[in-house]
């Protein structure tokens, strides 16, 4: 199948490539369905959420562990069964990242993560119940300043 994408024009993929957000994103609740893209020279840690209704909305995600390696989310119990795992452990993590110039300024939110079963193919964005995490962390406040 071939999708037309925002950063990296048109695209092959397979339908087991596909991940669903049954309730979609904060914001963009009837997008259901995306792929999730990594892009060149980021080591799997900077990616592309990118829709698969049209070009846009495509979002960048990063992977918070490569910047924050302690970083920790816990889900509870609703939200696990609603992965259906039985603990938060056992699913990847995504952080949306919103990119500004120059690039340390850019903000990524790891209050509101990605939560993706990798089995099931299923995602969905969460609110942690922590004070720990804020919605707009400085991508230059963390040690190595960026991704690669």
């Amino acid at each position: 199948m071939q999708l037309d994408t925002k950063y990296f024009g048109r695209i092959d993929y397979a339908p087991e490539d596909v991940l669903t957000f049954p309730n979609g994103l904060f914001g963009f609740e009837a997008e259901k369905s995306f792929l999730l893209l990594p892009f060149e020279g980021s080591d799997g840690n900077m990616l592309c959420l990118q829709s698969l209704a049209a070009p846009s909305p495509a979002f960048i995600a990063m992977n918070p562990f490569s910047l924050k390696p302690d970083y920790a989310p816990i889900l509870s119990h609703e939200e696990l069964r609603m992965m259906e795992v039985s603990r938060s452990e056992e699913l990847c993590y995504y952080v949306m990242c919103v990119v500004r110039e120059p690039v340390g300024a850019s903000t990524l939110n790891l209050r509101c993560p990605l939560v993706i079963n990798p089995d099931l193919r299923r995602g969905m964005q969460v609110i942690l119940d922590t004070d720990a995490y804020h919605m707009r962390h400085r991508l230059d406040e963390f040690s190595n300043g960026g991704v690669g």
